[in-house]
C-alpha cells in the first residue's frame, strides 16, 4: 500500500495513496497503524481525500488506530472523506464513534483543541 507521512510534534498525517482500503490494502495499513502508535504517535489525522472506497476490513484498520489513540488520551482524526466512506461510515454506525472532519486543517485544529484540553486537565488534577 502506498501512503506519505507527515510528522508534527503534536500530531502525525497519514495520507493514503490508494483509491482502494479493502482486504488487500488494510492489513497493511493496520501494520503502519501499529507502529507508529508503538513509536510514540499519540495524535493521528487520516486524510482520506484520496480513498474512494472502503469495505469493512479498511473500517476495522481504522478502528484500530482509534484504539490505539485512545490508549495513549490522544485523538484520531479523519479527513477528507468522500460521499461513500460517509456512507459506510454511517451505516456502520461509527460516526458518533469517530471524530470526522471535512479538511486537514479543521482536524489539525481539532487535534490542538485536544492537547489544550489534556494540559488544562492535566493543570486541574495538581
Amino acid at each position: 500500500m502506498r501512503f506519505s507521512v507527515n510528522k508534527s510534534e503534536k500530531y502525525t498525517v497519514l495520507i493514503p495513496e490508494e483509491e482502494k482500503l479493502d482486504s488487500l490494502k488494510a492489513p497493511q495499513l493496520k501494520a503502519e497503524i501499529v507502529t507508529m502508535f508503538q513509536s510514540g504517535t499519540e495524535n493521528l489525522i487520516i486524510d482520506l481525500s484520496n480513498v474512494k472506497y472502503v469495505d469493512s476490513s479498511g473500517l476495522s484498520s481504522i478502528l484500530v488506530a482509534n484504539r490505539l489513540a485512545g490508549e495513549v488520551n490522544g485523538r484520531l482524526v479523519l479527513a477528507g472523506l468522500n460521499e461513500h466512506v460517509m456512507k459506510l461510515i454511517k451505516i456502520s454506525k461509527l460516526e458518533t464513534v469517530l471524530n470526522l472532519l471535512p479538511t486537514v486543517q479543521e482536524a489539525i485544529d481539532s487535534v490542538f483543541l485536544h492537547e489544550i484540553e489534556k494540559d488544562i486537565e492535566g493543570e486541574d488534577e495538581n
